[in-house]
């Protein structure tokens, strides 16, 4: 089989971090079983760009069960985990990822997933996606669907629908209740503290903790930060995301009066320009940057370089600017994913909901393609709600069931105040 990895030796070490995750993941292995007796992708080639992590490689493991061609690459140049990556290789996955890729190896990666020709794609931030609408367009048109995990991606995927340029239908997991609810909030959220934590091993009691964006990333975020005694502030420019701050018992306030207060900066926005050299210039003495949207674009680090007169690495994944005020800021991991540069991304245990999401999208393609329209789809309800179920069963949780009498009643108009008898 064809791959490109670090370190084939890694792979003894990398089987262990994988048997971890995937004992932290019994939905997924539930999935895997049932994929082993059905084959659901027998004779079908998927095609992955998705951050290489032990969790990753325990979705990769279930298509491979299901009967899958699985080809894959990282959807960042930093995320890999080379140990993962070699025990992939070593069980006949066709993986093509390594930490600390330059741009050209980034982007050649892709290009052997994409060159694959797969029936399925399965992506985190569109940029296979991308790839097959401009750069392998022929291989594109032989795609049957595809998934998306990330909110960037589904941005991505959305605007090339509203063009007319989309080729092929996509599952918006990222828009199952089951993923954003959850991976988004939870998972996010205690990764992003992990990651600081590991870069700089500062203390968050006291400090004035900033989060750009109060979607479900920055919600999670702010709540943890909160959990650990910051002082939390959150910017945005969705009003009524910003009144909900407000309601949540957070203080609102635009960047640039942030920028003079903060201590930990971290944005979570999906758009581009966040954190400029205007914010950077007014920033206190020691202030810290990251980063946990998709791309690394939030925090300009182009404007961090024009405007710093000195630059050095001080911990691993830290690196220190010195500004021509003589103020020092510290940058985690390049402005790229701190949750998966600095630390190791989501807890098992949640990404175990998210790619049970990925996996039964995968088939629910695989089974209805013919009726599906080159359009950006959500994840039926219905298997959201499978997965939920699956996910409370796992944790010994049992819930109520509607009687017969309460379906009526919801499904019914007739039945109201004189009649609730």
């Amino acid at each position: 089989m064809p791959y490109k990895i670090k370190d084939p030796a890694l792979a003894e070490r990398g089987r262990s971090q994988i048997e971890w995750a995937e004992r932290n993941m019994p939905v997924l292995m539930r999935i895997r079983e049932e994929f082993k007796e059905s084959k659901p992708f027998e004779g079908i080639r998927i095609g992955a760009v998705l951050h290489v992590t032990k969790e990753t490689a325990a979705l990769v493991r279930t298509l491979a069960a299901g009967g899958a061609e699985v080809w894959l690459a990282g959807s960042n140049p930093l995320s890999t985990q080379d140990d993962v990556a070699a025990a992939l290789a070593e069980d006949g996955i066709n993986v093509f990822a390594w930490r600390g890729q330059t741009p050209e190896e980034y982007e050649w990666c892709i290009a052997q997933v994409a060159n694959a020709r797969p029936n399925i794609v399965i992506d985190d931030g569109a940029d296979l996606h991308a790839y097959l609408h401009s750069k392998a367009v022929e291989a594109g048109k032989e795609v049957w669907g595809g998934t998306e995990e990330t909110t960037t991606g589904v941005i991505r995927l959305r605007a090339l629908e509203r063009e007319g340029r989309l080729l092929y239908p996509v599952i918006a997991v990222n828009d199952s209740l089951t993923k954003f609810m959850f991976d988004n909030r939870y998972g996010t959220g205690q990764s992003t503290i992990d990651g600081i934590l590991r870069a700089t091993n500062t203390l968050i009691a006291g400090k004035v903790f900033v989060v750009a964006g109060y979607g479900w990333v920055g919600r999670g975020i702010a709540m943890r930060a909160r959990g650990m005694g910051a002082r939390v502030i959150v910017t945005e420019v969705d009003p009524i995301r910003a009144l909900e701050a407000v309601m949540d018992g957070f203080d609102v306030m635009p960047m640039r009066e942030a920028a003079k207060v903060g201590d930990i900066f971290v944005t979570a926005t999906g758009n581009t320009d966040v954190i400029t050299k205007e914010h950077m210039m007014l920033m206190k003495d020691g202030a810290i940057l990251a980063n946990a949207g998709h791309f690394n674009v939030e925090v300009s680090v182009k404007d961090l370089e024009e405007i710093a007169v000195a630059k050095r690495k001080v911990r691993e994944n830290l690196e220190e600017y010195t500004l021509p005020n003589g103020k020092r800021l510290y940058l985690i991991g390049e402005g790229r994913l701190v949750n998966l540069v600095a630390a190791e991304g989501h807890p098992s245990e949640v990404m175990d909901m998210s790619f049970a999401n990925q996996a039964y999208a995968a088939r629910y393609i695989a089974q209805n393609r013919d009726a599906l329209e080159a359009r950006v789809y959500r994840l039926p309800q219905e298997i959201d709600a499978s997965i939920a179920r699956l996910k409370l069963e796992s944790m010994g949780i049992r819930i109520d069931e509607l009687t017969e009498k309460q379906r009526k009643y919801l499904s019914s108009w007739e039945l109201g105040t004189t009649e609730s008898q």
